[in-house]
């Protein structure tokens, strides 16, 4: 398979770059940086720290797409609707790290699967979608009358959104076990008088500082007990092997939009 990683001189493109070059079966075709990068025409393995690969950083691959079997997406919604769209015209696959899609782009994103095998995941760390999978089923077998759920999460301190995409996630798994709309039951508490807990409701609070990796935990708070469920993230190389195994796992895939639980539970 030969995958082009888009947002190349990033934290995450430099991961995507390494768990490529080190993983059996899938190569390098294109590291893609914005224009005006530093990085633009060096060799993409230096970028990444890690021996030359003889691929040199680029800002523009859409020549290049019919030689390209997929690409690895980190980086901000509007560069990843923008090659959403280029997968759907080439019928390639795209996986999907990026986080904060207002709705709009979001229907882009859906229109695209129509034709592209797109993997989109707030997160594509095997171990919190396992997470993600049991707070669900947590949440559908303990009721909002005996237990409130607060979501806290922790990154470092160039976060730009809140509450995190995983958190988010999180969320979306609760609404869907306790079978409510989640719209009308997050609450974030940030400050002033809030009045007292609605029942039912799902709490967050968002944490920001130093060089933290991620950590996300779910807290079903209870009369005179807590279940905690928590995951945390020691390095940010497990998002891209993650995304590495979803892109293994798309290539045999119709087109269609799916997500990191749909990897997970693979047979």
């Amino acid at each position: 398979m030969r995958f082009a990683v888009i947002g190349a001189s990033g934290k995450m493109g430099r991961e995507l770059i390494r768990a490529v070059a080190q993983t059996d079966g899938i190569e390098l075709a294109a590291a893609v940086d914005r224009q005006g990068s530093e990085w633009l025409g060096k060799d993409a393995g230096i970028l990444a720290g890690i021996e030359p690969l003889g691929i040199k950083v680029t800002s523009d691959i859409f020549d290049n797409l019919s030689e390209i079997d997929g690409i690895l997406d980190f980086t901000r919604p509007e560069v990843s609707v923008i090659y959403a769209d280029h997968a759907a015209r080439m019928h390639i696959v795209h996986i999907i790290g990026t986080t904060g899609f207002s709705e709009t782009d979001e229907k882009k994103i859906t229109t695209a699967a129509r034709q592209a095998t797109i993997v989109k995941s707030s997160n594509m760390s095997l171990a919190v979608n396992l997470l993600v999978d049991l707070t669900q089923k947590a949440a559908q077998i303990i009721g909002s009358e005996d237990f409130d759920i607060e979501i806290v999460e922790m990154h470092h301190r160039y976060k730009v959104d809140a509450p995190s995409g995983t958190a988010l996630l999180l969320a979306k798994a609760i609404a869907k076990g306790r079978t409510i709309d989640l719209a009308k039951k997050n609450v974030c508490r940030c400050n002033g008088y809030t009045g007292p807990r609605e029942e039912g409701s799902i709490g967050f609070a968002s944490l920001r500082g130093g060089t933290v990796v991620g950590e996300h935990s779910v807290i079903f708070a209870g009369k005179n007990e807590r279940i905690i469920l928590s995951h945390v993230a020691e390095d940010r190389s497990i998002f891209a092997y993650g995304a590495v195994k979803a892109a293994f796992w798309a290539q045999s895939k119709p087109p269609g939009l799916y997500s990191m639980l749909d990897v997970l539970t693979a047979d």
